[in-house]
């Protein structure tokens, strides 16, 4: 979990870099993060079903 939230942080850090020297960020699009996101969920929530439902 401290990798999650420090990697959290640092890109926290990176945005402030990126908006102070006023640079647009390379990131890409929030709906594409939110996609990988429920690909993320996706994959985990069949695995727990999977493990827990015979």
């Amino acid at each position: 979990m401290k990798t999650y939230l420090f990697s959290f942080l640092l890109g926290c850090a990176v945005g402030v870099l990126y908006s102070l020297c006023r640079v647009k960020s390379p990131a890409p699009p929030i709906i594409a993060l939110l996609g990988l996101l429920g690909m993320v969920l996706g994959e985990g929530g069949y695995a727990w079903i999977k493990m827990h439902v015979h």
